[in-house]
């Protein structure tokens, strides 16, 4: 109970010092944002009635001088309040008496109210410099610029990027982290020009169109990961997947052991390591890794996974997508056919997809025949209408099979060594002789509606879902096969359930999955979670920490512009905006990863600040210059009726805008929902 209590109040301690620190963040940034407001009003000889930190009613304030200093209960912003500037009551802008006390906002030249106006916006630039320059001085964690997951059928898988290429540069801007690639995709307009580096260190250039159909433009990649087996102090789930090789490993893998080498071949980044386990994937392979208190490095002796099997086989979906100068690209292949069969033109052995070629083993099957010439019959649409079956030849490449995996819903299989992607659909076409599906009587023709994956009793949680049985739908739309084969790899300690309808009639049956009969179908993975890989930029003195935070801030002035356009013309979905709960919520997530990582979220709110606040709307700072350049070139100041009704209309939709935004957090997002 002692020890329980002292993990309790840690815990407790730990959560009240990081919402202490997100608090003082976010008033810093509001208070620097006042600040400039007030400092340069008192500087022109204004009289500030107010200066307030929050809005709505006085929690706590004190006067001193002429001015009244308050804590108000709405902690979303700030404002100062002068004499003869006032946003909920606009007249007084216009009011000839109040103009006439030397004293007021509104007898001050225009050149003056200019600088009061723009002082709040330009205090939130430097202060965003600062909180960069701080954050790039103590060091920043962030994931690096090469590629982990490509995935299949999206943009970047279909024009060639592959996992371990490194992007240095999308439309000539510079990428310096994997934050980078997806805001140069998201806020960009049309085809995007990528450049980069392979792992082999040929640089390349491709153009990518992305797709469109989410809430912004994404073209399907993921930051890649390190060597380092996760730690249970940091991860929710355990370093080594239950029921897989690794878990019989000799000796145990321990958390954060680092991956060295494999055999003789020393290992440098996750990708040289997923294709030599893919590559020799039906052997043995002794794993050489560094761990704490070792010397020296100690070898492993890491065995096989065979694929883990029902004994189904489903019939194949048409070609989904075809990657650019690929086998299948090169010989004529077109998204929208169906493969019938294949065949080794040298054998001259034909094998039918579906019935006697399990689709789910062609990733394999082609990687076999590499180099040699093969026959792929597809039935194609021709112009006249109709559909015939047409055979073409290609060469596949040296690429093993499933090193790219359907690891989503949505996600189709892939043929890496001929370059294409297709899903498989849960109709049964062929039972396996002595499988599980087989024992279960199982018939071809039946169609799989459900797949529940679940422990079986006294089994020990795999830290998937937290042990919940995992479901996984197929109906309309939803042909994901490969999806849920998958899964079956990945919980391969779990018992299997499907719900089946076949002639009309539904019924549920349970089955244990079986190893592959076939010894050279094997698992490219081999149960070991490995952590995501990350660098840190640091700067060596405060010079060059203030270049970076200098570039960072006009980095992020232009990120903002550029999500405003995007805003704008469509092409970023208004469910991407986050509210006052999201920004709290995302401070506080920031603030247990460390003081930099908070530092540079503040940074980048404080440079958000500066731009919305200017932008040209009444009632924000952007408003009210508008206001006065107008002033400055017709020397005659807008009517009151006007000026109340532009206030009006800015409290109007700076109001709908908080309502939309607080909404989204709630409903779309569910922050704080549980």
């Amino acid at each position: 109970m002692a020890i329980l209590a002292e993990f309790d109040l840690a815990s407790a301690w730990e959560m009240a010092r990081n919402i202490l620190y997100v608090a003082v963040g976010l008033g810093f940034v509001i208070f620097f944002h006042e600040l400039g407001h007030f400092g340069v009003a008192k500087w022109c000889n204004v009289l500030v009635e107010r200066f307030s930190i929050g809005f709505g009613p006085i929690l706590w304030s004190f006067k001193k001088n002429d001015t009244e200093y308050a804590l108000s209960v709405i902690p979303f912003g700030g404002y100062v309040k002068m004499l003869g500037q006032d946003d909920m009551d606009p007249s007084q802008l216009s009011s000839e008496e109040i103009a006439l006390d030397p004293r007021s906002y509104s007898a001050k030249s225009v050149s003056q109210r200019m600088a009061i106006i723009s002082a709040g916006v330009i205090m939130n630039v430097i202060t965003g410099v600062l909180f960069f320059t701080a954050a790039f001085r103590f060091g920043v964690e962030t994931s690096p610029a090469e590629l982990g997951t490509v995935q299949v059928g999206m943009p970047a898988w279909k024009s060639g990027l592959r996992n371990g290429d490194t992007i240095t540069r999308i439309n000539g801007r510079e990428v310096d982290s994997f934050a980078d690639i997806m805001r140069g995709v998201a806020l960009t307009t049309g085809r995007v020009a990528i450049n980069g580096i392979r792992s082999d260190g040929s640089t390349f250039k491709v153009l990518v169109t992305p797709d469109t159909s989410g809430t912004r433009r994404m073209i399907g990649v993921s930051p890649t990961l390190g060597l380092t087996l996760i730690r249970p102090d940091d991860e929710t789930l355990p370093a080594i997947v239950p029921g897989t090789a690794a878990a019989t490993a000799t000796p145990p893998f321990e958390p954060g052991d680092i991956i060295r080498k494999v055999g003789d071949t020393e290992i440098n980044r996750f990708s040289q390591l997923q294709e030599i386990f893919a590559a020799n994937s039906t052997q043995t392979l002794a794993i050489y890794v560094e761990r704490p208190k070792h010397d020296g490095l100690l070898k492993i002796d890491l065995g096989t996974n065979r694929f883990r099997t029902l004994g189904l086989l489903m019939d194949i979906e048409k070609i989904t997508s075809i990657k650019q100068g690929s086998p299948a690209d090169k010989a004529g292949l077109k998204p929208g056919e169906k493969i019938v069969s294949v065949s080794d033109v040298d054998l001259a052995t034909q094998l039918d997809v579906g019935k006697q070629l399990d689709p789910l083993k062609l990733p394999n099957h082609f990687a076999k025949l590499h180099g040699k010439n093969v026959k792929v019959v597809v039935k194609r649409e021709v112009e006249s209408g109709s559909v015939e079956e047409v055979a073409v030849h290609l060469t596949p490449y040296n690429i093993p099979g499933w090193i790219e995996k359907p690891t989503a819903h949505d996600f189709p299989i892939s043929v890496p060594s001929i370059g294409i992607a297709f899903h498989v659909t849960p109709q049964v076409l062929h039972i396996t002789k002595g499988s599980p599906a087989a024992k279960a009587n199982i018939e071809p023709g039946s169609r799989i509606t459900k797949m529940e994956l679940f422990l079986p009793k006294g089994q020990p949680s795999d830290g998937l879902q937290q042990g919940k049985t995992i479901s996984i739908e197929f109906s309309g739309e939803k042909k994901n096969w490969a999806f849920a084969f998958w899964m079956m790899q990945v919980a391969a300690t779990r018992h299997v359930r499907l719900t089946i309808s076949h002639q009309g009639e539904s019924q549920v049956v349970p089955l244990e999955p079986q190893p592959a009969a076939d010894p050279n179908w094997c698992v490219p993975t081999r149960g070991i979670r490995l952590s995501s890989l990350t660098t840190t930029l640091e700067a060596e003195n405060f010079s060059d920490a203030l270049v970076m935070g200098v570039t960072h801030t006009r980095n992020s002035l232009i990120d903002i512009y550029l999500t405003l356009r995007n805003l704008v013309g469509g092409l970023l979905s208004f469910k991407e905006l986050h509210g006052p709960i999201g920004i709290a919520k995302v401070a506080y997530e920031v603030s247990k990863q460390g003081m930099p990582k908070l530092l540079l979220f503040l940074g980048f709110l404080s440079v958000n600040l500066a731009v919305l606040n200017f932008l040209p709307i009444p009632v924000l700072d952007g408003g009210h210059m508008l206001f006065l350049c107008w002033e400055a070139v017709t020397h005659k100041r807008p009517s009151e009726r006007v000026l109340v009704a532009a206030t009006y209309f800015g409290m109007a939709f700076v109001l709908g805008l908080m309502l939309l935004v607080i909404y989204l957090d709630i409903f779309v997002h569910h922050l704080g929902i549980d």
